[in-house]
């Protein structure tokens, strides 16, 4: 097996924010034949994660996901290609477009857009609530489809139904998961480090399962400063805390590695989330944010969007960071997916 060698690529984001890495793990050689990434040739993008990435789908559970759940586990090709992404205040976890559909351009629009009718196509398996396993943290439904399951749904029924209509050598894989996972999990009597690494044995061991299918071309985002969120601020515990967050973070990029060093025939890159929201955090006005702390209490009633004075918010959502207590608006997704294309445009696999 090849050795690895990590390289720390800088890149200056669209959104201007200095100093940001994200980590690519280039492969050293090896007897399987290795595809540069090329953003500009990339024409899908399948998704798969939690609320930060759930985007609602005509054939999904209302609030929670683009198709299917836990209990309507299974679906056919005419079910999936039919499916339509929906944009409306509800259509995400961020009260309008989140960051996969900013990063394609699929879906931004209001009302009702087939992924095959993207020029960068978006088919999106994440689950808004889910967590990697029940093995390691319990559903928040009887409904949730954890990572695992997203994996195993695809595998059953999604790639069956995309095999005609998707090239995998022309696809990226986006994986952002563990917001439920470390807040669920941010009490447990374990140690941290060990217990994060078990977790991300199992979702390499799912991501094993997606380079089975072909897939070659991989973004992780790791998780963003959670410790800063409303509710944690001025806590003396707060739930996850910026350890834990560093653990996590940390488990992530080792286990990327390994899985580059272990699949010398695929790109793969950790993206530093963590680091551009915290920029944003500390230099809010760069962003026409001024509100960090808090968010505007009104911010899922049907008016907000001019009517936000009557909640007692004295500027609009978007002069905001946080949505709501545990997501960002979709302005911060904006600014974030900003981020992530400045670096896949100047990433070579």
């Amino acid at each position: 097996m090849p050795i690895i060698t990590w390289q720390a690529l800088a890149f200056t984001a669209a959104a201007a924010i200095p100093g940001t890495l994200a980590l690519a793990f280039p492969s050293g050689g090896g007897a399987l034949q290795k595809r540069s990434f090329e953003w500009d040739s990339t024409k899908y993008l399948i998704a798969f994660g939690d609320s930060y990435t759930y985007v609602q789908g005509t054939h999904g559970l209302q609030n929670y996901s683009f198709i299917g759940d836990l209990q309507n586990f299974a679906y056919d090709s005419q079910t999936l290609l039919t499916d339509k992404i929906v944009q409306n205040q509800t259509g995400t976890a961020e009260g309008g477009p989140n960051w996969v559909e900013f990063l394609t351009g699929c879906g931004v629009e209001e009302g009702e857009t087939s992924p095959s009718d993207c020029d960068l196509q978006l088919w999106d398996f994440a689950f808004a609530g889910s967590d990697i396993s029940v093995a390691y943290t319990p559903l928040h439904h009887n409904y949730t489809v954890s990572l695992v399951n997203q994996v195993k749904q695809f595998h059953d029924y999604g790639q069956p139904a995309l095999a005609h209509n998707v090239d995998q050598s022309d696809t990226l894989v986006s994986i952002w998961i563990g917001i439920n996972d470390i807040g669920d999990s941010a009490k447990y009597d374990v140690d941290f480090p060990t217990f994060y690494n078990e977790l991300m044995d199992t979702l390499f061991s799912s991501v094993q399962t997606i380079y089975a299918l072909g897939y070659r071309s991989y973004i992780f985002m790791n998780l963003p400063p959670l410790d800063l969120r409303p509710g944690n601020l001025g806590s003396a515990d707060p739930a996850p805390n910026a350890t834990q967050i560093t653990w996590w973070n940390d488990a992530l990029a080792q286990h990327a590695s390994a899985f580059s060093a272990r699949y010398s025939d695929t790109n793969v890159l950790v993206f530093d989330a963590h680091s551009v929201l915290s920029y944003i955090l500390e230099h809010p006005g760069q962003y026409g944010i001024v509100n960090t702390t808090n968010f505007c209490a009104g911010y899922d009633q049907p008016d907000i969007g001019w009517n936000y004075k009557a909640y007692g918010c004295p500027t609009p959502l978007d002069t905001y960071f946080w949505y709501n207590s545990g997501h960002m608006t979709s302005h911060v997704h904006e600014i974030l997916a900003g981020a992530v294309l400045d670096k896949l445009r100047g990433w070579s696999g």
